[in-house]
């Protein structure tokens, strides 16, 4: 519904502006915010309500000259009594004061805003633009319909350089040189110092823009003051720019491969951002150039305004921020992920059994930590006491199957869902579109992701069980009581049970953990890489002196390969115990249901009974392990893929297509979903022609 706007109240509100404009005391703030309230849209996105109210104001502007004077006063008195530095080299600008200060004092200005001081020019705008979605609007208004208010307002009708508008544009040449001289020192931070060497060992960009713009601004004053002065114009400090552009791009795609920061992607968002104020600033200039009127310089104006009320509505948003400042790390997190979950999917069948047995050791270390579980739950600590006995069990546990080559099913998805990810995003064009052949690829690799996942649960599940039942009866025999008793065995039982329990809950919560422990690994790789800690640990000399160079050179290598791994699994761990512990400390119905520890306690269960439960018993507890395997891998997978794919910035849009292309080769083969095909089968597929 588009709202109507009534020309008396507009009319009326431009007749008191006048009045006050007249009056050199005259509050011209409380007015203006008003005209602003008159021209925005009950809703943002309706666009054509508030070119509509434009045009509505322009119209009276066209019909009653003396409304038009009164407001081209109004605006001139606003810009020469406004202090406008802050506007330009702030307002959409990071500070210099790092991500978490200003992730911290953008929540603080949520929940208590700044004190507004009327006279800069930004908080101005600020109390003009309010809402945090009058961007929307202001710039879903074709910059043709701003070009013709700002035109029929002809704020240019006397020279530039004369008053008021002569300290506008002196703000506005001062506000360059402030942006120039923190382009200089963003370019000198160590941090881009450290991932760009060439910066120091050649002539700085960075440092050569500011001398060029001291020159070139002098040169423009001179020019205005002496119109028949030959200054020369912006085109070396554009070129400058772009060679301060192009060194920030050296930097993010060699951060993107070798590891990166927080703190250097906020420098790169910083350099990124004052570049594109700077070249906004010059078009203004560059246009002023022309005929030295303002006339000339309102379409460069019209895209400044726009970018200047975006940045101001955007100043306390925490979601962009952090977005923007997360990306590149989100992507060396996920692509370090992601060359871990490569080596989770099986091509031929050597790697296929190699990965079977792998799981096999996994599950039988994991009966023992199952083992450990009810061992220290027996022992009835204090809540705390038990909570970090069940984290370091689960943790270490993890650990040692990692050191010892095995594999936790579970662990898999949130790794391979990035390698997919990856998959998709070289298989995908603008606008995600992939070819025939690229989603018969994406296709091969979900089913040899699928055979290598049912191998991995087959060897965590299918040893688990039956080491279970052997620790227990060897436990009962040696002690001649049952490792558990018939109570606990039904209480595993039902903990399981597929709709009685919140098992399947508890399994997605899980999943959850199985997610977050895959970027745990992501960032600690990334910091090692970033941080150069295994370079670092080479230059020890007290551990050389002990291990001999030739060991820790092993050291060094392991912990450059592994400790995100290791850290992963570790972290694992306590985000396993610690749900538990959170729930019964808070009294909340968090749990987790893990398929491997599930699939354990199954077996002493079994054993605890003597395997005279019911078969109704014993077979929905199967069913619920089943279900819980499924939510565990469920969860993490579709999560690792989401930020993968939003990490990577892909937007795929076949996925119909996909999933036809997956239940059509299940068709013509469903054994590869669940087995290697047989080398003459590769051959033989090899040997066909491309379709």
């Amino acid at each position: 519904m588009t709202r109507s706007l009534s020309p008396q109240p507009l009319e009326t509100l431009l007749q008191r502006l006048c009045d006050l404009a007249a009056n050199p005391d005259g509050d011209l703030l409380s007015p203006l915010i008003e005209l602003v309230d008159a021209l925005r849209p009950a809703d943002s996105d309706d666009t054509a309500a508030a070119t509509q109210a434009l045009h509505a104001l322009c119209y009276l502007l066209q019909t009653r000259p003396e409304l038009r004077d009164g407001l081209r006063l109004a605006l001139l008195r606003l810009f020469a009594e406004k202090k406008q530095v802050s506007l330009y080299v702030d307002a959409g600008v990071f500070p210099n004061t790092g991500f978490f200060s200003e992730t911290a004092r953008r929540l603080s200005r949520t929940l208590l805003p700044d004190v507004v001081a009327p006279e800069y020019l930004k908080d101005v705008l600020g109390l003009l633009f309010p809402e945090p979605d009058d961007e929307v609007w202001v710039d879903g208004i074709a910059d043709a319909e701003w070009l013709a208010l700002f035109t029929l307002l002809d704020l240019g009708r006397s020279s530039v350089r004369g008053a008021p508008m002569a300290p506008a544009l002196a703000q506005l040449l001062e506000g360059l040189l402030v942006i120039s001289y923190r382009i200089s020192a963003i370019g000198l931070e160590p941090e881009l110092l450290r991932v760009e060497p060439s910066i120091e060992n050649f002539e700085s960009p960075f440092l050569a823009q500011n001398a060029e713009m001291l020159r070139f601004l002098k040169q423009f004053e001179q020019w205005w003051r002496e119109p028949e002065f030959a200054a020369e114009d912006d085109r070396q400090l554009l070129v400058l720019f772009d060679q301060c552009r192009g060194i920030g791009d050296r930097i993010r795609n060699r951060a993107a491969r070798e590891g990166t920061s927080l703190s250097l992607t906020f420098h790169l968002q910083r350099l990124r951002q004052h570049l594109e104020r700077a070249e906004a600033l010059l078009a203004v200039l560059r246009q002023l150039r022309q005929e030295r009127c303002l006339q000339d310089a309102l379409p460069a104006l019209v895209t400044l305004f726009k970018q200047l009320v975006r940045a101001e509505c955007r100043k306390n948003d925490l979601g962009t921020y952090w977005r923007q400042n997360m990306e590149l790390l989100a992507r060396r997190v996920t692509e370090n992920a992601g060359r871990t979950g490569e080596h989770y999917i099986t091509e031929s069948r050597s790697e296929y059994f190699a990965l079977l047995r792998s799981a096999l050791l996994g599950g039988f270390v994991i009966a023992f930590m199952a083992l450990i579980k009810l061992e220290l739950a027996k022992l009835h600590l204090p809540p705390l006491t038990e909570a970090l006995a069940f984290c370091l069990n689960y943790g270490l546990g993890f650990v040692l199957i990692h050191i010892l080559h095995g594999t936790v099913a579970t662990k898999q998805p949130a790794m391979t869902a990035n390698a997919i990810a990856a998959s998709i995003d070289e298989a995908t064009g603008p606008g995600g579109n992939a070819t025939p052949r690229n989603l018969d690829n994406l296709a091969g690799l979900v089913a040899r992701t699928c055979r290598s996942q049912i191998a991995a649960i087959i060897g965590n599940v299918g040893l688990a069980i039956p080491m279970a039942m052997l620790i227990a009866f060897v436990l009962g025999s040696m002690g001649g009581t049952p490792f558990i008793g018939p109570e606990k065995a039904h209480h595993l039982l039902a903990d399981v049970h597929p709709w009685h329990s919140g098992a399947i809950l508890y399994a997605g919560v899980a999943g959850v953990c199985l997610f977050l422990a895959g970027l745990i690994a992501g960032y600690y790789d990334n910091l090692a890489a970033y941080n150069r800690i295994p370079q670092r640990l080479l230059q020890l000399e007290w551990p050389q002196r002990l291990f001999g160079e030739a060991r820790m050179r092993r050291v060094a290598a392991y912990v450059e390969n592994n400790l995100g791994a290791l850290a992963g699994n570790f972290f694992f761990g306590f985000l396993l115990g610690g749900m538990t512990a959170i729930g019964v400390l808070f009294g909340l119905p968090v749990d987790i249901r893990h398929i491997a520890f599930s699939s354990a306690y199954l077996g002493y269960a079994a054993v605890a009974l003597d395997f005279a439960a019911p078969w109704q018993e014993l077979a929905l507890a199967g069913l619920g392990v089943a279900l819980v395997g499924t939510a565990n891998l469920g969860v993490s997978f579709a999560l690792a893929l989401y930020v993968a794919l939003k990490a990577r910035q892909v937007s795929f849009a076949q996925g119909r297509r996909l999933i036809a292309s997956l239940f059509a080769r299940f068709r013509q083969a469903p054994r590869e979903f669940l087995m290697p095909p047989r080398p003459q089968d590769t051959e033989e597929s090899r040997d066909q022609p491309a379709g």
